[in-house]
Formats: structure tokens, C-alpha cells, sequence
């Protein structure tokens, strides 16, 4: 499409537990905003209904840069994949109003 601008689409899949500090980290490390939403499936863990707190899930979706995309997913590796039941991905994507996703120096 000719309107739209080459970026980085990083999704999290994670417990609901972790979201405030899951968000603020990405905050903290440039990216410019995110969307929550609630998820509910199964996988290596086991089916997750999100019946009850415990077995919520969210899926956090950030539009970036690629330099902020590389340091969302390096971040949240060394920091929760060991102890939280989560998945993370990154794709190329292409947006409208590309000012709103990269990053400032």
C-alpha cells in the first residue's frame, strides 16, 4: 500500500497479573503506547478461560520502531519468560501516521 510506513508490531501474550509492570516497562523503554486486551486460550500451560483471576491472560500489542522492538522483547526474555507463563512476537507491519511510532531521540 503506498500509504503506509514500514514498523515493528510487538505482541505479548502474559498472566493479567503482570500488566502494570509489563506496561510500564515497555513505557520505559520507548515505546510511544500500547493496547490491552483480554485473551483467552490454550497452550503448553494448559487452557487458559480466564474464569477467575488467577487464569487471566492479556495480549499487549505495541506499534514501534525496530530499535525499541529489539529492546521490548530482550527485556521482557530476561526478565519474565522464566517465571510467567507468556509469548512474545514481533512482525513487520505498515502504518498510517508513522510520527506516532518512532522513536525520539
Amino acid at each position: 500500500m503506498r500509504n503506509t510506513h514500514p514498523c515493528k508490531l510487538v505482541v505479548i501474550i502474559s498472566e493479567a497479573a503482570i500488566e502494570d509492570p509489563l506496561a510500564a516497562d515497555v513505557m520505559r523503554l520507548g515505546a510511544h503506547g500500547y493496547t490491552v486486551s483480554d485473551a483467552r486460550g490454550q497452550g503448553s500451560h494448559g487452557p487458559r478461560s480466564a474464569l477467575w483471576g488467577a487464569d487471566k491472560s492479556i495480549r499487549m500489542e505495541i506499534l514501534c520502531d525496530g530499535e525499541t522492538a529489539g529492546a521490548i522483547v530482550e527485556h521482557v526474555e530476561k526478565a519474565y519468560f522464566r517465571n510467567y507463563a507468556m509469548v512474545a512476537y514481533v512482525a513487520d507491519v505498515g502504518v498510517l501516521r508513522p510520527d506516532k511510532f518512532q522513536h525520539k531521540a
